[in-house]
């Protein structure tokens, strides 16, 4: 298995096989706009203008299952990343991260990259690194900045 193997939903409920991203550089992130990591938005933004003409794709998954700090539509999700942070890598339909409804593509990730108090993500922002042949190498806690992962990034870009 790898995160080619899934298949998740775009912002506006469409299937998009994960095999699109086949070859590039991947940034994994559960989003909340109410959240206190929410500024890493311009971080993580920063990242995709510096490298995803090296092949860096960022993926951003709206979880509301940590405080319900990802209310709203995906229109209105949309809107905020985009006004309040300039955002232009892809938004997915919003997931649940953990328990019996949680997306598959995350439940791999966990299942790869474990953390520090076992393998269910704590809260926003946690962040999966896949290098170009699907695998995950590294998983980073809420508290990690997007500038804390770019030399890892750049080591397998």
């Amino acid at each position: 298995m790898s995160v080619y193997d899934y298949t998740v939903k775009d912002a506006k409920g469409a299937d998009v096989s994960m095999e699109t991203y086949r070859g590039k550089t991947l940034l994994i992130v559960n989003t909340a706009t109410e959240c206190g990591f929410t500024p890493q938005y311009e971080g993580l933004q920063t990242l995709y203008a510096k490298y995803r003409d090296k092949g860096l794709e960022i993926l951003d998954f709206p979880c509301n299952q940590f405080g319900e700090q990802a209310p709203g539509s995906m229109e209105e999700i949309e809107k905020f990343r985009s006004l309040k942070y300039n955002v232009t890598f892809p938004l997915f339909g919003k997931v649940d991260v953990n328990g019996d409804g949680a997306d598959q593509l995350f439940t791999y990730l966990k299942s790869c990259k474990g953390g520090l108090l076992g393998d269910a993500i704590k809260w926003n922002f946690t962040k999966f690194l896949v290098d170009k042949e699907g695998n995950v190498v590294k998983r980073y806690a809420p508290v990690t900045t997007p500038e804390k992962i770019e030399n890892d990034i750049i080591k397998i870009i």
